[in-house]
């Protein structure tokens, strides 16, 4: 079908891109998803415990199922790179680095890439101690000792989320002030599992197996159990700039109660847009499923 008009084209093969397909599927229209890889960074979560119908499992075991019931509807998905997106005459032009593809709609489910330390064997140690999500790790840690890196608001809101699992949190900030909302930093400065060190930085993870400590640019070492990342995120939106999406002053795409965007038949769904603080696979999938049902809904008046 690759010169024909696809109702949908879905970009992006996470929880939001996936659950959106599952929906495309369900409501036959003719749908193709692209994806850099399969399942985004859920897949990189250690265990996952807070999704529905599980009490825990992996997250490449959860898209793992996920993509099955895709494939089982007949959704097709490529595993691309989309390199440029536009719109010409109502209709999407989606470029990948192997084929052109055209559709009435689309929606994004780019999601978004955490920013990381940059240290060495950072990637070796997620999920053995070095984790992006305190709402997706913390239980694992209970009772244990973590770091949270950051001040702004995610890193101030992890450490409260942490303190009511942990024995301690140590805040672990590079200025000698928090960013975060008044209101959030001065929860965290007056709860007494948080210990915050400004002016301080990682420069070395200590562990081979797993996470034991870290060390400052002042020479000390940190005995830690778990090193929670919290220094933002940047959204995957590079191949937007001819369509001129509107974006909020981080860069994640505005959209609706409907996940629309402001571009006519534009949607957009999961960890890329503004919709909501909470990044999670369950919201990733709402957003995903909502989007779809208003594609259908347009469709079908048109």
């Amino acid at each position: 079908m690759q010169d024909s008009i696809y109702d949908l084209v879905i970009v992006g093969g996470g929880p939001a891109g996936l659950t959106a397909a599952i929906y495309a599927g369900r409501y036959k229209m003719s749908t193709v998803v692209i994806s850099g890889s399969l399942g985004g960074t859920i897949t990189l979560a250690h265990m996952v415990c807070n999704y529905p119908g599980f009490m825990e499992i992996s997250g490449m075991e959860l898209m793992n199922k996920i993509t099955e019931q895709v494939e089982a509807l007949n959704v097709p998905i490529y595993y691309e790179k989309v390199m440029k997106i536009e719109k010409e005459n109502n209709i999407f032009i989606v470029n990948t680095d192997t084929r052109t593809l055209r559709a009435h709609k689309v929606i994004l489910a780019l999601g978004n890439t955490r920013r990381e330390l940059g240290l060495d064997k950072e990637k070796e140690l997620i999920g053995r101690g070095i984790s992006y999500c305190a709402t997706c790790d913390g239980g694992f840690f209970k009772n244990k000792v973590v770091g949270v890196v950051g001040g702004a608001d995610a890193a101030v809101t992890s450490a409260l989320v942490l303190a009511d699992v942990v024995n301690k949190v140590y805040l672990i900030y590079r200025r000698d002030k928090l960013r975060a909302e008044p209101s959030w930093a001065d929860l965290a400065i007056n709860n007494p599992k948080i210990q915050i060190l400004y002016n301080t930085e990682i420069i070395e993870l200590i562990g081979d197996t797993k996470l034991t400590g870290v060390k400052f640019q002042t020479g000390t070492k940190m005995e830690l159990d778990g090193l929670f990342v919290e220094i933002g995120a940047v959204p995957n939106t590079e191949m937007l700039n001819n369509l001129k999406v509107d974006v909020d002053n981080f860069g994640f795409i505005k959209v609706d109660r409907s996940q629309r965007t402001n571009i006519p038949g534009l949607f957009a769904a999961g960890d890329i847009t503004n919709s909501t603080h909470l990044k999670q696979v369950i919201t990733s999938a709402a957003q995903g499923s909502i989007a779809t049902y208003e594609v259908y809904k347009e469709l079908k008046k048109e």
